[in-house]
């Protein structure tokens, strides 16, 4: 069975920094592509980052370059994205996705095989 459980969530200030981690399970990590979503309340799922398999490539959203990054340690199984300098905009539920791919991650919700429980990210203003 496939499990991906989000941690790291909580309350923070406006320019603060949070780290996610995502650790999966019950599939061989180091063949997925692994990815971070966010959905705000009454808003679609939206992608924010994404890795390849081996690592070697990230790919992130325009509103979160240069804040966010994405690593994963496949020894451990584990996906991380820290995030620096938060906005109150970058509040929302934080969702871990998998994607069974050696080529370039997608950004589109539909393309990714297993999702988290999501981890929920609050920043004050």
């Amino acid at each position: 069975q496939v499990q991906l459980v989000e941690s790291g969530g909580g309350l923070v200030q406006t320019g603060g920094s949070l780290r996610l981690s995502c650790a999966a399970s019950g599939l061989p990590f180091s063949t997925y592509a692994m990815a971070w979503f966010r959905q705000a309340p009454g808003k679609e799922r939206d992608f924010v980052s994404a890795i390849n398999w081996r690592g070697r490539h990230t790919y992130y959203a325009d509103s979160v370059k240069g804040r966010f990054t994405i690593s994963r340690d496949n020894a451990k199984n584990t996906v991380y994205l820290q995030m620096n300098s938060l906005k109150p905009e970058d509040s929302a539920n934080y969702y871990c996705a998998a994607e069974l791919t050696v080529g370039s991650p997608h950004t589109i919700v539909a393309e990714y095989d297993y999702w988290g429980q999501g981890t929920q990210v609050t920043v004050s203003s």
